[in-house]
């Protein structure tokens, strides 16, 4: 019989096999092997009918792909038709500015996508490491992709799992799956099948390929390899993934699109009317050429790009790294934030929070981490100093433990199991000398932990009492002590396991023998004492950060639902009701998970797919949503969310690799730092296109003022700007201006309101309205300027007067777009010291074109007077009591 045929298919539908509820010999059976292992022609004829244990690698981008992305756009498109236009009617200078300013963009863009874009292939990385495999009876070692179905193999503390096994024999078995299922403690393994529909991180009988080996050994059978692992079924539901576009992505094609429509019906009916006027044909369409230009924001592509890799290198000094530029725009849309809790929340480090003895005496542990320092509040007495029976609690709690701590002060690392190692920074904080105790009291006899024994005991030797100490569930060893103290403990374990707390019970047994078996015989309790995964220090301050900003905060775990609760509560996250479990998620349709998610912030024992369909329901309701997540198991959500945000320092490759963000320092808190900074940048995006598109409003309203009303002498139109100084406006002026935009201070409020529309246009009513206004005012300056000189002047001095009155214009009307409704003052006057460099750049640059006169040739300018510039001046300060009445007038508007 085939292989493929003794396969069944697990009642939940997704597909996995139920190898975890079947015995060891059934499923032996089932793989057509035994404990024997097979024979090495036998595995070679199933790697060849199987293929290798190798996730299948997924290509990332290409260089010519990520280049060709940059040109992507409307207003790109728009640009080279203006170019290619020009160079057919022979107007090389202005074609080869245009395409320059697209070509310089699209270097931008490339050049930081593809130096923060170049994936590495994560998946596969987690199976690479050589097994230990019993071929022709013998135990030999194989690399992990010769591994094959029906393969017995040998797994010790410290080894990476290279495929799914099926669990055979096991001693004192711990595995850390937190990159599979979230979960934050070692989980015990043990060959005892489970029940048929268990969630992942119930699969007691399971090792799951990438996971790690913790603690114990077991001999266990490979039941799928390669991409029919777990690893392998997450790995194709990354792959099943779409991107969704990001809304500044979006925003920035509608605004393109927008703008090229409108300027190719405003210069078709530009061309037809100076035909009709008598324009020669060549002037006509060099006419409509020059609105195409004026009306185009040349600089805004690169403005839009260097906006974003400002805020990407802003965001990496807060310790974020931005894999794609329009990430970091997207975080300031973000609307709701889903939390992995394991790392992110939490510290991914079990401490001692609670200690509880049957006399009444009950301890309170401060400080996080495995650092010395930290106090133990002692409730019930006066004082903070650990003696009498809760001293005896963690001195039994550090004598029945295989860990040791190495290192000092805030160096401390553990060497074993890290609850055991909870334990022991306890009793050093409670007073206890660890070295003096072990040396004192080495082990003499040790029973280690079994998960099928749920406890373990250790008899310090050589002892004269034979006291034997038991650390382990409390179901177990509550049933050997006096029933009063099992009832007090019970009560006080309720309390604990109600926070969201592992409790563990420790007794002791006075024994000549020094048995480390538990038997029948009484056990004295010494106590129970409480641990928890705490919560970094800064959390709380940043989730209520985001609540205030408007943003939902959603924890999304694989841990116990009340572990996530206990969480939630501490965070104050999950006030609306409890936490739904990925069973309950299961088994909603898409549109009755869409009403329960808006409603619901805890979410425990969540599986990889559970997490995506809950990404999509809340993108489905509207939400912008960011993932957070480190393990293999957030891949899916985080390529699916709107913003994936990985952790750096305990994040899988994987997760790296499926997100847009990578945080330094696996903290939420710089969550919301990025959200400050994405908000940032996008008011900043606002206030350079506020700035940006009033300038080509202005300069395509005075060449069509110029086409429908003024004369035309010797043939040619009379322009009161060339077409060569439009171009001068737009890509020097223009650009050295709004590019210190880009850097201005947070505007006062910006993490006191809601997030933004993600449906609402960057073209929105306050810009629009601004555009045409302003636009409309230095049209009017520079064409009543030029009419005040020409024709008493000759034409070229009469047209540097009204190119420099639109430069002094814009150099004015920058200080006002400095914040987009309050007074300059309220962000500082010297906040940003690059609009004034980007001012004394212009000054000099435009008094450079007006008087030298090499650069008189290429521009046709001519000399202006003192008094000239002086009436420059002052019609382009006329900007400043507009705007300010305006923005006096939102303010009043928009204040309750």
């Amino acid at each position: 019989m085939a292989l493929s045929e003794h396969r069944v298919v697990d009642e939940r539908g997704t597909g996995s096999i139920g190898w975890y509820a079947s015995t060891g010999e059934d499923v032996l059976a089932r793989l057509s092997s035994d404990r024997r292992g097979l024979s090495a022609d036998e595995a070679a004829r199933r790697l060849a009918e199987h293929g290798p244990n190798r996730l299948t690698r997924r290509q990332g981008p290409s260089a010519w792909a990520v280049l060709a992305r940059q040109f992507a756009s409307p207003l790109i498109y728009a640009l080279l038709i203006a170019a290619v236009v020009a160079f057919a009617v022979g107007d090389l200078a202005d074609g080869a500015v245009v395409l320059g300013v697209v070509v310089l963009n699209a270097l931008i863009g490339f050049v930081q996508e593809y130096r923060a874009g170049r994936a590495i292939q994560a998946l596969a990385q987690l199976v690479s490491e050589p097994a230990t495999v019993l071929r022709d009876e013998r135990w030999t070692q194989v690399d992990a992709a010769d591994l094959v179905p029906g393969d017995v193999v040998s797994v010790v503390a410290g080894a990476r799992v290279a495929a799914d096994l099926r669990v055979l024999q096991a001693h004192g078995l711990r595995v850390d799956e937190s990159t599979l299922t979230g979960e934050s403690v070692p989980v015990d393994k043990s060959a005892a099948p489970v029940g048929r529909g268990a969630e992942l991180g119930e699969r007691r009988s399971m090792l799951h390929g990438g996971s790690l080996v913790t603690a114990g050994a077991a001999v266990a059978a490979v039941v799928e390899t390669g991409d029919r692992t777990e690893l392998g079924r997450i790995s194709g539901l990354l792959e099943g993934v779409e991107k969704t576009q990001t809304p500044l992505t979006l925003g920035i094609a509608r605004l393109g699109s927008a703008i090229t429509k409108i300027i190719g019906m405003v210069a078709v009916i530009l061309l037809g009317v100076a035909l009709l006027r008598g324009f020669p044909v060549a002037d006509a369409a060099l006419a409509a050429i020059t609105l195409a230009v004026a009306a185009i924001p040349e600089g805004l592509p690169a403005i839009v790009t260097i906006a974003l890799a400002i805020g990407v290198q802003r965001m990496a000094r807060r310790r974020a790294v931005v894999r794609e530029l329009p990430a970091v725009e997207t975080l300031g849309s973000t609307s709701v934030v889903c939390t992995d809790k394991t790392g992110t929340l939490t510290r991914n480090e079990m401490v001692v929070r609670r200690a509880w003895t049957p006399h009444g005496d009950e301890a309170e542990f401060e400080g996080v981490g495995y650092e010395a320092a930290g106090r133990v509040v002692v409730r019930g007495r006066t004082g903070d100093r650990v003696t009498g029976p809760l001293r005896e609690l963690l001195t039994g709690a550090a004598l029945a433990n295989e860990a040791r701590l190495d290192g000092a002060g805030d160096r401390r690392t553990v060497l074993g199991d890290p609850t055991d190692g909870a334990l022991l920074v306890a009793a050093e904080r409670a007073g206890v000398v660890l070295d003096e105790l072990f040396r004192d009291h080495p082990p003499h006899a040790v029973l280690p932990f079994d998960s099928e024994r749920k406890y373990m005991a250790s008899t310090p030797g050589p002892s004269t009492d034979g006291v034997t100490y038991f650390k382990g569930a409390p179901e177990v060893l509550l049933a050997h002590v006096d029933a009063a103290e099992a009832d007090a403990a019970r009560t006080v374990l309720d309390a604990y396991t109600a926070d969201g707390m592992r409790v563990l019970a420790v007794c002791r047994r006075r024994d000549p023998d020094g048995d480390v078996v538990l038997d029948g015989r009484r056990l004295e309790l010494l106590g129970l004492v409480a641990l928890i995964d705490p919560l970094r220090p800064e959390v709380v301050d940043a989730v209520d950060a985001c609540h205030r900003a408007g943003v939902g905060v959603k924890m999304i775990t694989g841990d116990h639902a009340a572990t996530a609760a206990a969480i939630g509560r501490d965070l104050g996250i999950g006030r609306n009701g409890p936490p739904m479990t990925g069973a309950e998620i299961a088994e909603l349709s898409e549109d009755e998970l869409r009403h329960r998610v808006r409603t619901t912030d805890v979410f425990a024992r969540v599986a990889p797919e559970h997490k995506l369909k809950l990404v999509r329901a809340l993108q489905a309701g509207g939400a912008v949503t960011a993932m957070t997540g480190d393990g293999v198991n957030d891949a899916p959500a985080l390529r699916q969310a709107d913003i994936g945000v990985a952790m750096g320092l305990a994040g899988t490759a994987a997760a790296k690799e499926a997100a847009d963000i990578v945080l330094g320092d696996d903290n939420f808190a710089t969550i919301r730092a990025a959200i400050e900074e994405g908000r940032r940048v996008y008011d900043n995006l606002v206030k350079a296109l506020a700035f940006v598109l009033p300038t080509n409003v202005g300069e395509a309203l005075i060449i069509l003022v110029a086409v429908l009303a003024f004369p035309v002498v010797g043939g040619s139109p009379v322009l009161p700007i060339e077409p060569v100084q439009i171009l001068w406006i737009n890509l020097v002026a223009t650009v050295s201006l709004a590019l210190p935009v880009a850097f201005e201070a947070q505007e006062p409020d910006a993490m006191r309101k809601p997030p933004r529309d993600p449906d609402e246009r960057l073209l929105s009513r306050f810009v629009v309205v601004r555009t045409v206004y302003v636009g409309a005012l230095m049209a009017a300056v520079a064409i009543a300027l030029f009419l005040v000189a020409w024709p008493a002047t000759p034409i070229a001095q009469a047209q540097t007067l009204a190119v420099t009155s639109v430069a002094l214009f814009q150099i004015f009307y920058l200080l006002m777009c400095r914040t987009l409704t309050a007074p300059v003052h309220t962000i500082g006057w010297t906040s940003n010291r690059y609009v004034f460099a980007g001012i004394a750049v212009l000054l000099v640059l435009q008094t450079a074109v007006v008087h030298l006169p090499f650069l008189q040739a290429v521009f046709h300018t001519e000399d202006l007077t003192v008094g000239q510039w002086a009436l420059a001046a002052a019609a382009g300060a006329v900007v400043v009591p507009v705007v300010a009445v305006e923005k006096w007038w939102r303010r009043r508007a928009l204040t309750p």
